[in-house]
């Protein structure tokens, strides 16, 4: 049961083993962190997604919009024939919802083209084919029709910005002022726009570009509300119908931080404060708009629902787009996959109205890191310091903390806080770091089973793989339950056999008494020749160890006796128990040491034991035992002050399992507690009388304590001196 230098050397591993654990996880994470920050772009499609899903699983509420749409649906284009329609047809459109009570109209149209039904087009077209034909008056022009109703009306041209041409955008209907740096350099650019004809441009007050800028998945999650062409600011459709339906004629944008680094902060349309990034973006809170009035173009035609259509248009404002699928306006939403173009805008005007914003602030990036960094370094503290399993468990517990803040922060505080960074973190320092600390573990436990398993017991072998740090020098006070055993005339026996069979007779004898000792949990500390030195509660803490150590102690008188009866030989043992404080731990020098155990109370289980031989017991136990047992049978044999000790000791003889005492055992330990009191009390007339019957009885547990009892009362006189204690002190070991 030793270790020498070379394994302290190696036990030392321990600490490189957490270094390594640390190290490993710090890369990992750190791997993380940077991997995230270099590929944003493509990690930004995986934290989307997590965003959608929150949408998904909580919408925004709805409300009763403030916007409705105007449907070019397929109803529309069966009845009213295929588009583009004759412009005619959208000015009665425009007139009669203004008529209503539209707040403002919003087209996510653009009438790029003259129109193809004009009634002079199609002239030249007849006469371009041969067909000679007279006009006599001026003919309709639809498209100055639409240039009127437009003028006449509050309505908001629609615009598209694009880079794939090159023709410039008109000039914007509304202004901008600012309140802060300039931030259009966070602003992207577009080259050119696909405009309406001049003639409509000319004569509109308000003009808003509805086209969606590209993503990777091509689902819409943000929008711009306001965008550079040229070196002009251009504002949404959705805010350009808010600001005519306020009648403000102009919006305020308000940045922060310096000229070379302005940022958004937010938007003002009229009454209506908008918090947008720091591009000018708005994250979009889709609630599905149920409540939302949807009119079928069609409508407008029919003069049956003239009056279902003044109750949905009355105060609104209204949006004309189309959901025909021919028409190509259907994008992808993070609640619909396919969504008409123009409901995006109706949902913009919605959260806008009704106050609701989605945010990511700038800082949410570094808050992301820094819970990845702190939620990493827990993990690290943990799987250095505990147990895989724990290890384990915490991962789990700091993931569900994480998903549940990014869960709250977007339930109550509508912060789109991404969780996948600090989980990535987490991960990547679980797998990394797990599988090194598995392997070290199980590299230095085998070092340890394979250099400790001979000479520990099980449970010391196995707590000393857990914890290889713990041999090192040095102990740690403990209380134990000492036993000391040795056999009875060993010298005596050796004298009469060989080398080789007294070595056979030890064997046998130590194997069954080790195998006794292990089964009730004893830590074996040494065999010395024929004598077993053997604690309990250390390493591992052992409840009701001297009731375990008492069980042993008559498991090892059983044992003695089927081997005695095997073997043709009387081999007689004696065992010594005391429970009190020792210094348990390795023990030893650099070169060597070995686990075991000093102190006092070991000193004084080794006395006991050898008072077993006085008193011809089988077990003697001090008081300090027998007062941590139960169900068992112990009689006093004498107080003692032993070798080495001032202070006396009351010795107790161990008879067995109270449940399993012969009947004549009841009347012995009766008369012999009566002896015992008569004894300690100085009476020696009254102990010789009990003492005589004691020793008419038949051989028993006690018997040689009587005889030993009866050579000192022949030297005694009837009463004890007046300095009488009732202790033996004895004068060897």
């Amino acid at each position: 049961m030793v270790a020498t230098k070379p394994s302290l050397r190696r036990l030392s591993s321990s600490q490189r083993r957490r270094l390594a654990v640390i190290l490993a996880g710090m890369a990992a994470l750190l791997a993380v962190i940077f991997g995230q920050a270099a590929f944003a772009p493509q990690a930004f499609r995986l934290t989307a997604l997590v965003f959608d899903a929150y949408q998904l699983i909580k919408p925004r509420a709805a409300t009763d919009p403030p916007v409705a749409v105007i449907d070019i649906d397929e109803a529309s284009i069966g009845k009213l024939g295929q588009w583009p329609w004759s412009r005619s047809t959208v000015a009665g459109i425009v007139t009669q919802a203004s008529g209503l009570g539209a707040a403002a109209i919003g087209f996510d149209i653009v009438f790029s083209e003259p129109d193809r039904t004009a009634p002079a087009r199609l002239v030249d077209e007849m006469r371009r084919q041969g067909v000679a034909i007279e006009v006599g008056a001026d003919l309709p022009d639809p498209d100055a029709e639409l240039a009127d109703a437009v003028a006449s009306n509050p309505v908001a041209l629609g615009i598209a910005l694009s880079n794939e041409t090159s023709a410039k955008a008109p000039d914007p209907k509304a202004g901008f002022s600012f309140l802060g740096p300039d931030p259009k350099a966070r602003l992207t650019p577009y080259a050119g726009s696909l405009s309406n004809l001049s003639a409509l441009t000319d004569r509109a007050t308000a003009m808003g570009y509805f086209s969606f800028p590209p993503t990777p998945d091509n689902i819409i999650r943000r929008f711009p509300l306001v965008s550079l062409s040229g070196s002009r600011l251009y504002p949404a459709l959705s805010i350009e119908t808010l600001r005519m339906a306020q009648q403000e004629g102009s919006f305020i944008l308000r940045s922060a931080g310096t000229e070379e680094g302005a940022a958004f902060t937010d938007l003002r349309v009229g009454a209506l404060d908008v918090p947008v990034s720091a591009d000018g973006e708005i994250w979009i809170y889709y609630s599905g708009l149920p409540n939302m009035p949807v009119i079928s173009a069609a409508d407008f035609f029919d003069p049956a629902k003239s009056d279902w259509l003044a109750g949905q248009i009355q105060g609104r404002i209204l949006l004309v787009g189309t959901s025909a699928v021919g028409l190509r306006d259907i994008v992808a939403t993070p609640v619909d996959p396919a969504m008409p173009g123009v409901k995006v805008h109706a949902e913009i005007i919605d959260q806008i109205a009704s106050g609701v914003f989605l945010q990511r602030p700038d800082w949410i990036i570094g808050a992301e890191r820094a819970a990845a960094i702190v939620a990493g370094l827990i993990l690290l503290a943990v799987l250095a310091t505990a147990t895989p399993a724990l290890s384990v468990v915490t991962a789990l517990l700091l993931a569900t903390l994480v998903t549940g803040g990014s869960w709250m922060a977007f339930s109550q505080a509508l912060t789109l806080f991404d969780p996948l960074l600090p989980l990535a973190g987490l991960g990547a320092v679980l797998l990394t770091a797990l599988p090194l600390l598995l392997m070290l573990t199980h590299r230095e436990k085998r070092f340890v089973r394979e250099s400790f398993g001979r000479y520990l017991s099980p449970t010391l072998v196995e707590r000393l793989s857990e914890n290889p740090e713990s041999l090192t020098l040095g102990g740690e006070d403990r209380e134990l339950t000492i036993l000391f055993s040795d056999i009875r005339g060993f010298t005596t026996l050796s004298e009469k056999m060989t080398p080789t069979e007294l070595t056979r007779l030890l064997n046998n004898f130590l194997t069954p008494m080790t195998d006794v000792l292990l089964k009730r949990e004893a830590t074996i500390d040494k065999y010395i020749g024929d004598a077993i030195m053997a604690f309990w509660n250390a390493p591992l803490d052992i409840a009701e160890h001297p009731q375990k150590a008492c069980l042993a102690a008559l498991d090892m008188v059983s044992a003695l006796d089927r081997l005695n009866r095997e073997s043709g030989i009387e081999l007689k043992i004696g065992i010594g128990l005391n429970t009190g404080m020792a210094c348990v731990g390795n023990l030893g020098s650099d070169q060597r040491f070995s686990y075991s155990c000093l102190g006092d109370s070991v000193n004084l289980a080794s006395r006991v034991e050898g008072m077993t031989k006085l008193y011809e017991v089988s077990i003697l136990a001090t008081e300090e035992v027998r007062a941590g047992t139960t169900e068992l049978v112990f009689a006093e044999v004498d107080r003692v002050r032993v070798v080495g000790r001032k202070a006396p000791v009351t010795l107790h003889a161990l008879i067995g399992l109270a449940n399993a005492q012969p009947e004549e055992h009841s009347d012995l330990l009766k008369s012999h507690a009566a002896f015992i009191a008569a004894w300690q009390s100085g009476d020696f007339g009254a102990a010789r009388a009990l003492l005589k019957d004691l020793l008419a009885l038949p051989p028993n547990p006690l018997s040689g304590a009587h005889r030993l009892y009866r050579e000192r009362l022949a030297m005694l006189p009837d009463t004890a001196a007046d300095d009488w204690d009732g202790v033996f002190t004895a004068s060897s070991k």
